[in-house]
């Protein structure tokens, strides 16, 4: 029991694929507090820095449907006068419209989550499933939203409370001084509390968003099977395969593709090393190791061949003893040239031999030429 719950324990990081999964499915790092907190400060400063000019237009509204003129009757517009009048107080609105269509963009993209992702507004029956609802209100999530709560009501009460005595003295004065100065007065002290109480929201966003962070890692944390379901499967995928053979050809430089478009054979074990033998009777005085790779570059080593011709073969024993023993544009190991002798004439008549259904030959490998992949001598420690 103990094993299977260590196995099944959350102890990996998240995969930048998990990550990319989640986001699709609409599982985004969100803080509310911190949408909050950023449209109550950025209204706070709408309210200083375009409050009067709200205010004068509201007074210049009052003012117009509270007086007429003789040239109101001589000259009678009332669709322009409409238009005029929405105008001057239609700007303000905008001006606060646009503000909060920027912060609808702004603060997502503070938190790295702005985007569109259409299967997050999929019909999901989780979503109204009341013991899914249960678990949320009364679980670990909704101890810490109501501890949220608690804590948001204590700062901005105790903010509010600071913002309204502090103010108090010259409200009570308000009504000794002139109208307009003492609305004027009355939205200053106003705007300064909203400013008081945005800074409260952000302070509390502060905290919010340090634990939206680790909350959204704690859920996406993977098991020990989690990550081995993932990495077999992105493995096998054709896109990472694609991309895996782009990496090995770009591994491979010019001098490589060339030798391994003038090798006689190539060698292979049969994906993880790939060894390329060139041998010119004449000019090669012994077979040489025109390239080399495992991995990624054997891979790409048998693409290449396979493009340009060359037949490949497979020798898992003796590809190891090459590939550990030889360098490129070395010749073989002495003690290796019968096994490659063989496999090279095979090959120089690999047309007939093909023709007439032989068998590619069997190589015998020296006992100390024999290696595993990790490159350790068979037999020994």
């Amino acid at each position: 029991m103990a094993e299977q719950s260590d196995k099944d324990q959350k102890k990996h990081l998240p995969t930048a694929k998990r990550k990319a999964d989640a986001e699709k499915n609409g599982d985004v790092l969100v803080s509310k507090e911190l949408a909050t907190a950023t449209m109550m400060t950025l209204a706070a400063a709408w309210l200083y820095l375009a409050g009067g000019w709200f205010f004068e237009a509201n007074l210049k509204l009052v003012r117009s449907g509270l007086v007429l003129s003789a040239a109101d009757f001589r000259e009678f517009a009332p669709a322009e006068n409409a238009g005029r009048i929405s105008l001057s107080i239609g700007l303000p609105f905008i001006s606060l419209l646009l503000l909060t269509l920027a912060v609808a963009v702004a603060t997502p993209a503070l938190i790295g989550a702005l985007g569109w992702r259409s299967s997050a507004m999929s019909f999901k029956g989780s979503r109204i499933n009341p013991l899914a609802g249960l678990k949320r209100m009364f679980g670990a999530q909704g101890a810490i939203e109501l501890a949220k709560a608690v804590a948001k009501v204590a700062v901005l009460g105790g903010i509010g409370y600071w913002a309204m005595a502090r103010e108090l003295p010259a409200i009570m004065g308000l009504a000794a001084v002139d109208l307009h100065m003492g609305v004027a007065r009355a939205g200053q002290a106003i705007a300064s509390a909203f400013l008081a109480l945005s800074l409260g929201l952000l302070l509390i966003a502060g905290v919010d968003v340090p634990v939206q962070i680790f909350q959204r890692r704690s859920r996406l944390m993977m098991t020990d099977q989690e990550l081995k379901d993932e990495l077999k499967q992105s493995e096998g995928s054709p896109e990472m395969k694609m991309a895996r053979r782009a990496r090995a050809q770009e591994m491979l430089t010019g001098s490589a593709h060339k030798a391994v478009s003038e090798a006689t054979v190539i060698l292979t074990n049969p994906t993880h090393f790939a060894i390329a033998l060139r041998y010119r009777p004449g000019v090669d005085f012994a077979p040489v190791v025109a390239a080399r790779g495992r991995g990624e570059v054997a891979l790409a080593i048998k693409a290449l061949a396979k493009e340009r011709g060359v037949p490949c073969l497979e020798y898992p024993q003796l590809t190891r003893a090459i590939y550990f023993t030889s360098k490129a544009g070395r010749t073989v190991s002495e003690d290796l040239y019968v096994a490659v002798a063989a496999i090279l004439a095979f090959v120089f008549q690999l047309e007939r031999a093909l023709a007439e259904g032989r068998a590619q030959p069997r190589v015998d490998v020296p006992a100390d030429k024999r290696f595993d992949e990790n490159g350790r001598r068979v037999g020994q420690p």
